[in-house]
């Protein structure tokens, strides 16, 4: 397709809009900037110009790079103004049906070389385009929050899209000094969607009084290795922002209950306690962030330490074992033997949990040996997968899920969880280095403890775990790591 995108049309003067209409600008494009609302416009680019002026005095760019960015954008008050884009980013409201009556107004206003996209975040591009008379035109273009900072955009393809613009928008998008990842229009596209478990098994451990929120947090953070907590991150997104895109992917699926929304996120919504920008979420954001304080140092003594050539380790007779899904005083009563279980840590903390049969003795060694190792431990109610290991196992089952029904590439979907959302490690990689068998154990024994669909294992994840089960020797080594 050659087609030159020198006019870029951007609708919605929200934080959105104006950010890819910053974006674009600084790449020279000519940006007409329109909203509903002419007071919107206004205040967008002065936003932008309050942020350029601050790069100005930190030294990212100069006066006349301020001076030249400004002058490609340019405010529109009517939609006709927009006749002469090549290529319209919509950025409105997440509502489908405004959507569809915007882009048929474009349809008559614009060339019929005009590339139509949306920035929705959850919405069918296909149904979006379902009335139009040239649906081929039209794809997401979805842009992450801030959309100057962020690197990753995710290329919508619907049903009718044309091969031909998904590559043309995805040189774009690169040629902006962004990543893009392409997919197909599914609820949730690929981020959305694949990172639904890090919100959802955070409000479940939550709601069934696992722990503290910031103890939850901490797991995910400091033992899990990402980027900041999920309960902490819905407060900063916005709850009713975050609950929205679950409720979106939850019926977009049909109410499959892998994605099924949280009763609490919902009260605190309905409540007005939308995070840090009402002033109270799952926290209090008048005050300091909770500190997780770790088990204290129990009385140093010699430890007796077995470790089997199947690599069990055993502390003062008490088995500790990193989890398979199953709760510690589950294994305590099968094998007749106190136990600890411990989660999946990247970083310097690492959560606990004892079967409610052992002493306190018994549990204090395993803490004390834990210690040695230099980590942070944190104590949990007993619980199956515990915080960190259970999420990162949805996690992974439901990138899995998203590459066996061709949604996306391996290689994008992990891209994306990477860019799009800073996540350690590209999901599919996890699986890989983890084990594909230990993620299918962990998932069928939650199946198994909770009787819910929610923790199915998808096949394909089944099949790697078979053919992995199957490898030669050399094979299976390759992916055998430490849990700790």
């Amino acid at each position: 397709m050659t087609i030159t995108l020198h006019t870029v049309a951007v609708i919605g003067g929200g934080t959105m809009g104006a950010g890819i209409a910053e974006v674009a600008a600084q790449q020279g494009k000519r940006v007409k900037l329109y909203d509903i609302n002419p007071a919107a416009v206004t205040g967008a680019i002065e936003g932008i110009t309050k942020r350029l002026d601050s790069r100005v005095q930190r030294g990212k760019i100069s006066a006349s790079q301020r001076e030249a960015i400004l002058a490609c954008l340019v405010p529109a008050y009517q939609l006709s103004e927009l006749s002469d884009a090549d290529l319209v980013i919509e950025a409105a409201a997440e509502h489908c049906e405004i959507k569809q009556q915007l882009f048929a107004k474009l349809e008559d206003i614009c060339s019929e070389k005009a590339i139509f996209t949306s920035n929705t975040s959850s919405l069918s591009i296909t149904e979006i385009a379902r009335h139009l008379t040239s649906p081929q035109r039209v794809a997401g273009l979805h842009f992450f929050n801030p959309a100057p900072v962020m690197k990753l955009v995710e290329v919508v393809r619907g049903i009718e899209t044309d091969e031909a613009v998904i590559q043309l928008l995805a040189d774009e998008v690169r040629g902006w000094g962004k990543q893009p990842v392409i997919c197909h229009s599914t609820p949730g596209f690929i981020v959305n969607r694949v990172a639904r478990p890090f919100y959802g098994e955070a409000w479940r451990a939550l709601e069934d009084r696992v722990a503290a929120p910031e103890v939850i947090d901490s797991a995910l953070k400091d033992a899990g290795g990402f980027a900041m907590g999920p309960l902490a991150l819905t407060d900063l997104i916005g709850q009713d922002v975050n609950f929205a895109v679950t409720c979106s992917v939850y019926h977009g699926f049909w109410q499959d209950r892998r994605f099924h929304p949280s009763l609490t996120q919902q009260s605190l919504v309905s409540a007005g306690r939308l995070g840090k920008k009402s002033g109270r979420g799952v926290y209090d954001w008048s005050l300091p962030h909770p500190e997780v304080i770790g088990e204290k140092t129990v009385v140093s003594r010699v430890l007796k330490v077995n470790r089997s050539p199947a690599g069990r380790l055993e502390i003062d007779g008490v088995s500790v074992v990193p989890t398979e899904g199953e709760t510690a005083t589950c294994l305590a009563v099968r094998h007749q033997q106190p136990v600890v279980v411990y989660d999946l840590s990247l970083g310097s903390t690492i959560v606990l949990a004892a079967s409610s049969t052992n002493t306190r003795q018994q549990t204090e060694s395993v803490v004390h040996y834990f210690q040695q190792q230099g980590k942070k431990v944190v104590m949990i109610t007993d619980y199956p997968g515990l915080l960190v290991s259970r999420t990162v196992a949805m996690i992974i089952n439901e990138a899995l899920d998203t590459l066996q029904k061709g949604i996306a590439s391996a290689e994008d979907i992990d891209i994306a969880m990477q860019t799009g959302v800073n996540y350690p490690k590209g999901p599919l990689a996890w699986g890989a280095e983890w084990g594909w068998g230990r993620v299918l154990t962990l998932l069928e024994n939650l199946q198994h403890y909770y009787g819910e669909e929610r923790y199915r294992p998808c096949p394909l994840l089944r099949q790697k775990a078979l053919l992995a089960h199957y490898a030669m020797p050399r094979v299976t080594e390759s992916v055998e790591v430490s849990h700790v």
